[in-house]
């Protein structure tokens, strides 16, 4: 037991750079260009509302993607020695509640009675502070 726990560990390191970067930063690039793709797309239409449509729709979405990957792509595309147990507790916290936690909030945002309520409420917020 006592070899096992005093090898290196660079074999075990290198394989969770390589599988991080085929399964968390290949489909997040692929996402990305295709979502590039979709906003050049949308840049060319004529109809101002169907832009301003499509902006919204991809905006939100590259939103809750970012959200979803950024996370684990920071903490497994670091060395080990750069990580601290509690940067790893932070992130974790960031994936598994902050994420799907904003989720609702940010696909909310679309809905114009939603977006119209939270103006009104924090508008009189402002407006009673000054």
């Amino acid at each position: 037991m006592l070899p096992l726990a005093c090898m290196d560990t660079w074999v075990y390191e290198y394989m969770v750079f390589v599988s991080t970067s085929l399964f968390l930063l290949l489909p997040f690039l692929g996402i990305t260009a295709s979502y590039g793709r979709v906003l050049f797309t949308v840049f060319h239409m004529r109809s101002k509302e169907g832009k301003k449509k499509a902006f919204t729709t991809c905006s939100t979405h590259l939103t809750v993607v970012t959200f979803y990957y950024a996370p684990f792509v920071y903490t497994y595309l670091r060395p080990r020695s750069l990580r601290s147990p509690t940067e790893d507790k932070i992130l974790a916290v960031f994936y598994t509640i902050l994420t799907p936690m904003l989720n609702p909030i940010i696909y909310s945002l679309r809905n114009k009675e939603v977006l119209g309520a939270m103006t009104r409420v924090f508008g009189s917020c402002y407006s009673t502070k000054h």
